[in-house]
């Protein structure tokens, strides 16, 4: 079974998006086994990366608006291929100010979900619902249309 760490500073405050990620961190447990670490925002986004960069193992996808856009089902082929190859992936979202250079530059890929801006708690259920659609169209299931 893949592991997968979500690193992100901050923690979700609102009941609504706690129970929206742990909806889908219920789902995904057939297919993973899924670490969220919170990590609390730092002084500035230097001492925040030092930590980011600290917890990440494997494979490490960082969420920031210049990275590359994935559909859907790009996103099932790179999880595939971690799966494939027994790797363990990270995806990092940032705080409200986003991601240090150094977190940017040691992921293995910038990955973008849109233009506009989320806030980080709305981003760990779009995330953890994406990866549960991911799972689902590499097992051929009926979820993703």
């Amino acid at each position: 079974m893949i592991k997968i760490n979500i690193v992100c500073v901050g923690k979700i405050k609102e009941k609504f998006f706690r129970d929206a990620a742990e909806e889908y961190l219920k789902r995904l447990s057939r297919f993973a086994k899924v670490e969220i670490r919170e990590l609390a925002e730092g002084k500035n986004l230097a001492e925040e990366g030092t930590v980011i960069i600290r917890n990440c193992r494997g494979r490490t996808a960082a969420l920031c608006v210049e990275g590359e856009k994935y559909s859907s089902e790009k996103l099932a082929a790179y999880v595939k291929g971690i799966t494939d190859r027994g790797e363990e992936a990270t995806f990092i979202i940032g705080s409200s100010c986003g991601l240090d250079e150094s977190v940017k530059a040691r992921a293995s890929l910038r990955l973008s979900f849109s233009d506009m801006t989320f806030p980080h708690q709305l981003m760990r259920v779009i995330l953890l619902e994406q990866l549960y659609r991911a799972f689902m169209i590499n097992g051929g299931g009926e979820y993703h249309k």
